[in-house]
């Protein structure tokens, strides 16, 4: 059985040195989407194109535009007389966000009894950097009206003191958004690569019209599935590994946690989706419509990993599917494991309900390719 296994296992290899583009798409695909994840989110949002509509034009005025610029998060892209200018920058998409300042803000910020207000306008169509515009105009106007308060009640600043919290951040320290995305990422990319390659395995031999030679052969249907299983299972895992150093060594991805048991848990989480990516492979009867189904059902697990909304923000109904998605599972322990440091004493909930999803998707996905290949 073992000498059948390994022949079916180098004939394997041998197509696939033939066909070359496919690993290579399997192994680099993933590590290239990766890293342009990466450098997009590893730096924090900057240069948003403001604009200005400034009825005031005093120096305090010109102070609070200075103050947005100082953030670093806005570039001053005009200023403008009209409104209109700045209603058809926005439909077109030209700024992210833009501040009106009346007439009187000079005055009333001087006045004792004064009442400064301002006008801000976001460009909701963008919510990430609308967001992030408003953070940032919110910490230069709380700062401003800090130093009025202080100036209103005839304070120095080091006698104005007021509510201090005392803020520690675990796990992110820099709340950098690469640290968030790109363990999500690969997880995500390592999915997809075991699925798109193990359902290609029976719908290539299909389509190249060699799938019943293959069944003529002297093989059990348990020999053939092993053979098919082995090459993709050793180029998910370098897929794995490859994306795991990039993460680490290039985006700084800390490894907190045992990298023999992330290895372990990997290794298991590919014979999951090795599981599900064979069934889509014996149903379907071209490479294209393996490839249509992986999409369809990578881009529905996806939709409840918590990568795109946290999962319990979700309703009950949707948290429960969420929870028989093996993905799910596998970024939480993803996750644990390289920012948290977190062990099995922790993470045992997720390994145990992967486990418990393995074992069915793995014993229903060998029932049913091997009675379609029988």
């Amino acid at each position: 059985m073992l000498k059948r296994i390994l022949a079916l296992t180098k004939k394997e290899f041998i197509h696939l040195r033939n066909d070359w583009w496919l690993p290579a798409f399997m192994l680099f695909g993933g590590v290239l989407e990766l890293m342009a994840v990466g450098w997009a989110t590893a730096r924090p949002i900057s240069n948003l194109p403001l604009m200005v509509l400034d009825h005031d034009r005093s120096a305090a005025s010109r102070s609070l535009v200075i103050s947005l610029e100082n953030t670093e998060t806005f570039t001053l892209e005009a200023m403008v007389d009209d409104f209109q200018t700045i209603e058809d920058a926005l439909e077109r998409g030209q700024i992210s966000a833009a501040i009106i300042i009346p007439p009187d803000y000079a005055e009333e910020m001087a006045a004792s009894d004064g009442n400064p207000t301002l006008s801000m306008i976001l460009n909701g169509a963008e919510s990430v950097p609308a967001t992030a515009a408003l953070r940032a105009a919110e910490g230069v106007i709380a700062s401003l009206n800090e130093k009025l308060i202080i100036k209103r009640l005839k304070l120095s600043p080091d006698e104005f003191s007021g509510f201090a919290p005392r803020l520690r951040v675990w796990f992110n320290e820099a709340l950098s958004e690469a640290l968030y995305t790109t363990p999500a990422e690969m997880g995500l990319m390592l999915e997809f690569t075991t699925l798109l390659f193990a359902a290609l395995a029976f719908s290539r031999e299909r389509e190249l019209g060699t799938l019943e030679q293959l069944l003529v052969m002297p093989f059990s249907s348990l020999e053939i599935i092993i053979g098919k299983a082995i090459p993709v299972i050793v180029i998910a895992f370098t897929d794995f590994v490859l994306m795991l150093s990039m993460v680490h060594f290039v985006f700084k991805v800390p490894i907190r946690g045992s990298l023999p048991l992330l290895f372990i848990l990997a290794f298991g989480y590919l014979l999951v989706e090795l599981g599900k990516g064979m069934v889509l492979s014996v149903i379907s009867k071209s490479q294209m419509q393996a490839f249509l189904l992986v999409l369809l059902f990578g881009m529905t697990d996806f939709m409840f990993t918590g990568y795109a909304a946290p999962v319990e923000s979700m309703p009950q109904a949707l948290q429960f599917v969420a929870n028989i998605v093996p993905a799910h599972h596998w970024l939480e322990i993803l996750r644990g494991i390289l920012l948290k440091g977190a062990g099995m004493d922790v993470l045992w909930p997720h390994v145990a309900a992967l486990a418990v999803l393995g074992t069915f998707i793995m014993t229903f996905s060998l029932r049913f390719v091997r009675k379609a290949l029988d």
